[in-house]
């Protein structure tokens, strides 16, 4: 009996389903390992792998500051070469597109034109301003005796003993830091041996950036990858052309600046206002310093010539010039021809000065304003519809398009019925360089 009654339970167990496992709850039970759980709240996570991302991307850039810094003269250099470049490349192109004028001829023609007009602007300025001097010494003369005059009758009350005592503490002071000069002296030369060198260094980098500058760009691009060349090679020439209508621009601008300082110094009758126009003109071109030298010799000029008040006035113009150039001239023009908001330009002067001085104030909306052309090219795939790369690569265009996946095809569609293919004349493939 007991093991019929053995027999039937065992028969009806294996009868019986299993019992089934929740699987949610197993999953769970499974997924759930308090070692590796995050217990932060997500938008901690978020901000942390926003934080780590940035503070690579600013070393990044800071290891790169750094290289440019050991560097700076060759990199100074190249920029300015190639603001020059972009200011002369369209002559070299109408002397040999226009005229058949050979390349290495035309871009002989254009820097010796250049520095001609250069030398004589300045040898211009210098003479008129070398003669104006020569009338002005008598009341440079008269104004240092009315100096002296106030100085010993005015309010100081000045005595000869005083005037002795300054004197000897000046050569006290000279002689007890005579090393320190000594040195100053010797850093100055240095400096002028480097200015020297970037000269002579950003004029050979222009004569080869007009003579082989698309030459130098395809070596560049070509060492990206094959599908990457077309949209880098039509985001560069886009770049380019913005950093001619920039240049064209700066010059518009400093037109603006000399006519401006020029006629305020006509109408004031300060002496020399046409030599002082052009040194304005000249002097537009180096941000702060250019300004700052230029605009000093005006009040100077107004100060000999005709005194305190026409040097006041002279100043009152002079810095009302400056900044409608500086806040609205640079931000509105600028802004509008090389595609960038007034603010960023403003910002970018002001940035580019507390990062890197003068170069930086200089080189600042130029960078920004490539940047922006490039960034904007490829983010739009601008290359897609752009002739100009068409016509240059056209066949690697057509390559760089990713295949279609199979997936995503129609699979509802019928099959196509097979043909005979038929004969066909065979074209020859053109290559690149052909077309």
């Amino acid at each position: 009996m007991k093991t019929n009654r053995l027999e039937r339970l065992r028969r009806l167990r294996n009868t019986l389903p299993s019992p089934r496992r929740d699987a949610t709850s197993t999953s769970a039970v499974e997924d759930l390992n308090l070692r590796t759980a995050e217990d932060l709240p997500y938008p901690v996570r978020l901000a942390a792998s926003w934080a780590w991302r940035f503070l690579i991307i600013v070393a990044a850039l800071w290891v790169i500051f750094w290289m440019i810094s050991k560097v700076s003269l060759l990199v100074i250099s190249v920029l300015v070469a190639t603001l020059l470049a972009s200011l002369l490349s369209p002559v070299v192109k109408v002397l040999n597109n226009k005229f058949a004028v050979p390349k290495g001829l035309a871009v002989g023609i254009t820097v010796i034109a250049f520095l001609a007009l250069v030398s004589a602007g300045l040898s211009l300025a210098g003479q008129r301003l070398g003669a104006g001097f020569a009338d002005l010494w008598n009341q440079a003369l008269i104004g240092i005796q009315q100096v002296q005059d106030w100085l010993f009758n005015g309010p100081l009350q000045l005595t000869s003993d005083d005037v002795q005592k300054v004197l000897d503490d000046t050569l006290t002071e000279l002689r007890g830091n005579a090393t320190k000069i000594l040195s100053e002296a010797i850093s100055w030369g240095s400096v002028v041996g480097q200015i020297i060198t970037g000269v002579l260094l950003t004029f050979f980098t222009l004569i080869f950036l007009l003579l082989d500058g698309r030459r130098i760009g395809l070596f560049l691009i070509n060492l990206l990858p094959r599908r990457a060349r077309p949209a880098m090679d039509g985001a560069l020439t886009r770049g380019w052309t913005s950093l001619v209508r920039y240049v064209r621009v700066q010059m518009l601008v400093a037109l603006i600046d000399a006519v401006g300082i020029g006629l305020g110094a006509y109408f004031l009758g300060v002496p020399l206002a046409m030599p002082l126009g052009v040194l304005v003109f000249l002097g537009s071109f180096i941000p702060v310093v250019g300004a700052l030298l230029t605009g000093a010799l005006a009040v100077l000029l107004a100060l000999v010539a005709n005194g305190w008040l026409n040097a006041l006035i002279m100043l009152a113009i002079v810095l009302a010039v400056q900044q409608a150039e500086s806040h609205i001239l640079q931000p509105l023009i600028m802004g509008k021809a090389v595609s960038l908001h007034p603010l960023a330009v403003v910002l970018a002067v002001t940035g580019g000065t507390m990062i890197a001085g003068i170069p930086g104030a200089l080189f600042a909306v130029p960078v920004l304003a490539v940047v922006n052309t490039v960034v904007k090219y490829i983010a739009g795939r601008a290359w897609d519809n752009d002739p100009y790369v068409a016509q240059i690569y056209g066949a690697e265009l057509a390559a760089a398009v990713p295949p279609r996946d199979s997936s995503d095809a129609d699979k509802s569609s019928p099959p196509a019925v097979k043909t005979s293919p038929q004969p066909e004349a065979r074209q020859p493939e053109k290559s690149v360089n052909e077309e």
